[in-house]
């Protein structure tokens, strides 16, 4: 029969179409397998793939494969198998008369049930590397070179169905794990935030108890002691927050509040350690405009003191940082600009991941432990609002975030 390049080409489309559609890889072989049956006018078609343990060949699908069979007996050797000279050579191979032919395994024909007379086969090669072979068997006429090229295309296909599933596991299983590493992190934070609690506010109350009856004779122990448990527990607030928002423990509470007014109070806070580096702190507000919006103040007064504590923070002396608010018609936008060190482009895209830290860890030379902007973005976003970051390096940065007027609300269930 003469090779039809219509009828192939058009085989092949549908069988090209079945490896996207199809989601599990017995059917895409399936698919592969007749449409080499059909097209090269062969009884059947098998594919074996290479296993290099045993270093034998065993059938990955055929269709006529008993699956409740013992399938180690299945095995077809390497040597003395039209299987293994074509993955050996890497080449494909016409077998007119199987029966006589000392590269033809008659295991095959006892798996099959039925003699075989004539074979095609050709490697199934991936990455450069034969994974196994892909065989016809029993063609009315002889074996033809178009019959080969059909073989070799389909081989082909099979190559990439069989990496594709393999890359599918490897994404599937990648997931799984990280779904699990991630469960496993978040359970720490819990755990360890919940354990720091109470000794350290053991710690703080009776450190503040000593430093009042001490009366001033180890105040500057008694302070180091106040600070650093203070930061301490910062840290673990910080911690407990994202993984609050995260497991959808956290909670707003909104009502009218007057972001013109967290503004003045937050920097208000921050006015001595600005004073300590002689540092210009400078609030820029609309006059008349209050900045009214349906917010959980406390929430958003920790998102503005952790962006000023950083422009504070990596700022050199005699800087400036300035913080705005406006209003706009559906939002309000807060900013805080200054002049500092700025962030290098490659590590603008993370700012705002847990634990992210612009500066190595062996030669940072400013604290904190990259919680405090990962903070603030999961708290601006329980507002329904978005925060973002512009930075050029040694000239300064400018972090934003905007509210909506209103918190959005999700649609009641039906």
């Amino acid at each position: 029969m003469p090779f039809d390049q219509e009828k192939f080409l058009s085989r092949l489309l549908d069988v090209t179409r079945s490896l996207t559609l199809e989601a599990d890889l017995e059917t895409r072989l399936r698919a592969i397998l007749s449409a080499a049956a059909e097209l090269t006018g062969s009884e059947t078609a098998s594919l074996l793939e290479y296993d290099e343990t045993s270093l034998s060949f065993h059938f990955k699908y055929v269709p006529w494969f008993n699956r409740e069979a013992d399938q180690s007996s299945a095995a077809i050797p390497l040597n003395g198998s039209i299987a293994g000279w074509v993955f050996q050579n890497r080449a494909s191979l016409i077998v007119e008369d199987a029966q006589n032919d000392t590269r033809h395994s008659k295991k095959v024909d006892e798996i099959a049930g039925i003699a075989i007379r004539s074979a095609l086969g050709s490697p199934v090669i991936s990455r450069g590397n034969p994974i196994g072979a892909l065989e016809v068997f029993n063609k009315k006429d002889r074996y033809t070179a178009g019959d080969m090229r059909i073989v070799e295309t389909l081989a082909d296909l099979t190559a990439v169905a069989m990496q594709n599933d393999l890359l599918e596991k490897g994404i599937l299983s990648a997931q799984e794990e990280a779904r699990e590493l991630d469960r496993l992190k978040n359970e720490f934070i819990a755990i360890t935030s919940h354990e720091l609690r109470t000794p350290l506010g053991l710690i703080l109350g009776h450190a503040t108890f000593l430093k009042e009856l001490l009366a001033g004779e180890y105040d500057e122990q008694m302070d180091s002691i106040v600070r650093n448990a203070s930061r301490l527990k910062e840290i673990i607030e910080s911690l407990t927050s994202v993984d609050n928002y995260q497991t959808g423990v956290a909670l707003v509470r909104p009502r009218k509040v007057s972001i013109a007014r967290v503004i003045e109070d937050v920097c208000m806070s921050f006015n001595a350690m600005a004073e300590k580096k002689n540092i210009s702190l400078k609030k820029v507000l609309q006059p008349g405009h209050d900045l009214l919006v349906d917010v959980d103040a406390g929430k958003i007064a920790i998102v503005l003191s952790n962006i000023l504590k950083n422009a504070i923070s990596f700022t050199d002396d005699g800087g400036e940082v300035v913080v705005r608010g406006e209003q706009h018609p559906d939002y309000v936008k807060v900013s805080v600009k200054d002049d500092g060190i700025g962030i290098p482009a490659k590590d603008l895209p993370f700012v705002f991941d847990r634990f992210y830290q612009v500066e190595d860890h062996l030669t940072r030379r400013h604290g904190g432990m990259g919680l405090g902007l990962s903070v603030a973005k999961v708290m601006v976003e329980m507002h329904g609002g978005r925060i973002w970051a512009d930075s050029e390096e040694g000239k300064g940065s400018i972090f934003s975030f905007i509210l909506p007027i209103q918190i959005p609300h999700p649609p009641p269930a039906e």
